[in-house]
């Protein structure tokens, strides 16, 4: 099987199937499913990220932006073009997850599409431990 055949039966799964299947909370869904998916495999680093995303055919990430309260990340895949109809919310909430487990603070994330690539911002408040939440 070549890497199109593959690359066309996960899109059929991600953008049409679940679609359909979850409709119009679709989005919201895939980003609480992004933020699980991250309590279930976490990461040490934004190194361990950016494997899991190719590993997964999530497609190219780095970081490109990190300040104190905000890190922004680059998303790049070679289905991302003008017919890119993709939602980007599981990304986004399994990127928010894994920086609230680093930062030990709540995190959340959004999503920019360009032609060709996704930023994902993720934000963060340093005042809003996850140790007060225990």
């Amino acid at each position: 099987m070549d890497v199109q055949s593959t690359q066309f039966g996960y899109d059929l799964i991600r953008n049409d199937i679940l679609k359909d299947l979850l409709g119009k909370d679709h989005d919201g869904i895939l980003y609480w499913i992004g933020k699980s998916l991250a309590r279930k495999y976490p990461l040490s680093t934004v190194e361990d990220a950016i494997l899991f995303f190719e590993k997964a055919n999530w497609g190219s990430l780095s970081q490109i932006k990190e300040k104190k309260q905000v890190q922004v990340f680059e998303l790049k895949g070679a289905w991302m073009n003008n017919d890119d109809g993709r939602c980007y919310q599981l990304e986004a909430g399994f990127l928010a997850q894994q920086v609230e487990m680093w930062l030990e603070c709540i995190s959340g994330a959004t999503y920019t599409k360009s032609k060709n690539h996704v930023l994902i911002t993720v934000e963060t408040d340093k005042r809003d431990s996850i140790e007060e939440k225990r």
